[in-house]
């Protein structure tokens, strides 16, 4: 194997999820936020619609929008499924977190292009972000709970109808060790090879 490909292989099997309870409120510096993020921008796009958006909160403003996030949840769910538990959770769970960032696919202006593709291009361009955070040993997480996908968080984002949320990511530090990654159907069994 040469260098580069060790290195990427590397980053690649050492990504892990981190809960954000699991991150320690330890700051990322905005400017490592900053190279994580430029990350995103080279994601494949189909006919260069370069769907993929983010929102980024940082300082107070990670804790004003889980605010903002699980008041959503209270106004938009019936009383008799209203769960105590879920709002705090979703209150408290940029507590540990350095940075909060929503992902998003803002739909292109070429209709041709299958809003599949789009999805798939933002989901490439998280991918980036979540391997460069790895890279630079910043923990991450991307959750698509709550609120995520409802309705309501796309006019509280004021997004068009078109568009979707794809998740909340959250950045920061952990102490925890890293666990061994695992996999639970085998390689063979998800790869058919022809030729």
């Amino acid at each position: 194997m040469n260098d580069p490909f060790s290195a990427i292989q590397e980053v690649i099997q050492n990504r892990r999820t981190v809960k954000p309870a699991q991150m320690n409120g330890q700051q990322v510096p905005d400017e490592q936020v900053k190279q994580v993020i430029a990350l995103v921008d080279w994601a494949p796009t189909h006919g260069h619609t370069e769907p993929w958006r983010f929102r980024v909160y940082a300082n107070d403003k990670v804790k004003s929008f889980c605010l903002a996030h699980a008041r959503l949840y209270k106004a938009h769910t019936a009383p008799e499924k209203f769960l105590q538990e879920k709002y705090d959770k979703l209150l408290h769970m940029g507590d540990l977190a350095s940075h909060l960032i929503v992902a998003i696919m803002q739909r292109g202006n070429l209709p041709k292009i299958p809003a599949l593709e789009e999805i798939a291009a933002t989901s490439s361009a998280v991918q980036n972000l979540l391997l460069g955070a790895t890279a630079l040993g910043i923990a991450s997480y991307w959750g698509s709970g709550g609120m995520a996908y409802h309705p309501a968080m796309k006019e509280m984002l004021q997004l068009r109808e078109e568009d979707l949320v794809l998740g909340i990511l959250y950045l920061g530090y952990t102490d925890k060790p890293v666990l061994e990654g695992k996999r639970v159907i085998p390689l063979e069994e998800k790869v058919e090879w022809n030729g």
